[in-house]
């Protein structure tokens, strides 16, 4: 059964659609807002080998052409030179402004897709068709596309919307574990910073997520696209409550680019900072203990709780000042206000910050 989430944003408007087998509709969706064009398929060797010829079939079958391009899977290629390569594919096939550039993958591969896609002749539409449960639930929605520099995370990118995003969770049987749970970070985010009742659903289901049931998956990421929408529409381009959405990703930006994007995956650093986050509230007094420890241990029931890794508070500090959400040279951190709210702190001090860190680094 195909559920439809509508992301109501004027003439930017577009559905998410989530159900199990869709990949063999992606033709038929496509053809909902493109029809008989050129689509570069955008996905990385691992993916394309799992899910590539079954998505370019369907789409063949729809009456499109389609021309591959494949980036390597990691991080650490998130930049202008891959996305230079997939702008090279692009020109060589004559890709047109009424063609589709479409990303099969995970964050990586839709974001350096999107931004493809915001660049490329000034802009083509692009489809989200996200495999990895951290892009279901959260990058391939709300249209932030990016690449990074050497000088920091998603430095250089766009608000770019897609026309739809195709959400298969079949595509998560075959996501290895660690991946699995990394994409959970991102899921329980919403519910400490946005929705109570969905942190207190995350910790009755959590067995049942732990061993990945369809039925509570599919909920799991209906209700997170839910809770994402409901932000973008009423903060399109993060000039407000769409911030919210950064729990932790200050602390976490840090150290996953103060180790080359090669050790944790996103959703652990996130976790990381989350519980930095919550640390930074408790101190504020935004955050009882009771819910700290409710927190804490949602995390550890899904194996993400882990200590903040052993690196310098000043360097974890100074590379916090390239994030983009700096203004003025003040930090901006989020932090939980209770479990389902939100409070912003603007310019904590060297010293709050690293309390925050090493609070964190006692947790696991």
């Amino acid at each position: 059964m195909k559920k439809e989430i509508r992301v109501e944003l004027g003439d930017r408007t577009y559905p998410i659609y989530i159900g199990s087998g869709l990949l063999e509709q992606t033709g038929s969706l496509v053809n909902t807002c493109r029809s008989r064009c050129q689509v570069l398929l955008v996905s990385n060797p691992t993916v394309y080998e799992l899910y590539g010829e079954k998505t370019k079939k369907s789409l063949r079958e729809s009456g499109f052409k389609v021309v591959v391009s494949l980036m390597p899977d990691g991080e650490q290629y998130k930049n202008m030179d891959e996305a230079m390569k997939v702008i090279d594919v692009a020109v060589a096939a004559r890709l047109e402004r009424g063609d589709v550039i479409a990303a099969l993958g995970g964050g990586v591969v839709g974001d350096l897709a999107g931004f493809v896609a915001s660049v490329y002749h000034r802009g083509v539409d692009y489809v989200q068709i996200p495999t990895t449960l951290l892009s279901q639930v959260d990058s391939s929605i709300g249209g932030k596309v990016a690449v990074n520099h050497p000088g920091g995370k998603n430095l250089i990118g766009a608000f770019h919307q897609p026309r739809l995003v195709i959400i298969d969770p079949r595509t998560l049987d075959t996501l290895e574990e660690r991946e699995y749970r990394a994409g959970l970070g991102e899921v329980v985010k919403y519910g400490i910073i946005y929705d109570r009742q969905f942190f207190q659903w995350l910790e009755q289901q959590v067995s049942a997520i732990n061993a990945r049931e369809v039925e509570a998956v599919t909920e799991m990421i209906n209700r997170s696209c839910l809770i994402k929408k409901a932000i973008v529409e009423q903060d399109e381009k993060e000039q407000g409550l769409r911030a919210i959405l950064n729990l932790g990703h200050t602390f976490g930006h840090a150290v996953e680019q103060l180790t080359d994007y090669k050790v944790y995956r996103h959703g652990e650093a996130v976790a990381m900072g989350i519980v930095a986050a919550c640390h930074m509230a408790r101190e504020y007094g935004l955050l009882s203990g009771e819910e700290t420890d409710r927190i804490k241990k949602l995390f550890k029931k899904i194996q993400l709780l882990r200590g903040f890794p052993s690196l310098h508070e000043e360097y974890i500090f100074q590379t916090m000042l390239k994030d983009k959400k700096v203004q003025a040279q003040e930090l901006q951190i989020i932090v939980p206000a209770g479990i389902g709210g939100h409070e912003f702190i603007t310019a904590p001090s060297r010293e709050q910050i690293f309390r925050a860190i090493n609070s964190a680094r006692m947790s696991e």
